[in-house]
């Protein structure tokens, strides 16, 4: 005698069900070590705000991104033209060099609402984040 004929034509064997029990065990196990950890679940989504450095300063000179998920802040300077040859942003403890052309990744953090204000070495081209 043999099996019973599979309506689905799919056959799930002890051994790979065995091996799909250890893969979310093993998944399980690893998540609850991240969070007793004190790591952060990858719920929250990193935020990419491009901006570019022009000869009218910062643009956009103001964005908004949301409190306690991570940002990434892609600056590219497109002109010679202008003292914002890098980005200041105090609040965050963030002073990085932008070289010409080149997009530059600045990670953070914000973990509270309100307005950070961002600008040139010289403090002369502003702009402002908005947390909220």
């Amino acid at each position: 005698m043999g099996r019973p004929p599979n309506e689905g034509g799919f056959v799930v064997s002890k051994t790979m069900l065995a091996s799909i029990a250890i893969f979310v065990t093993v998944v399980a196990v690893a998540g609850a070590t991240a969070l007793a950890k004190g790591q952060k679940p990858r719920s929250s989504p990193e935020q990419i705000v491009a901006m570019q450095v022009t000869s009218e300063g910062f643009v956009p000179a103001q964005v908004k991104v949301k409190a306690g998920q991570p940002v990434k802040l892609v600056v590219t300077r497109k002109t010679e033209m202008t003292c914002a040859k890098e980005i200041v942003i105090k609040d965050f403890g963030i002073n990085q060099p932008l070289p010409l052309n080149q997009p530059v990744e600045i990670t953070f953090t914000p973990t509270k609402a309100g307005k950070f204000r961002y600008a040139c070495g010289m403090d002369m081209i502003t702009g402002v984040i908005i947390v909220e």
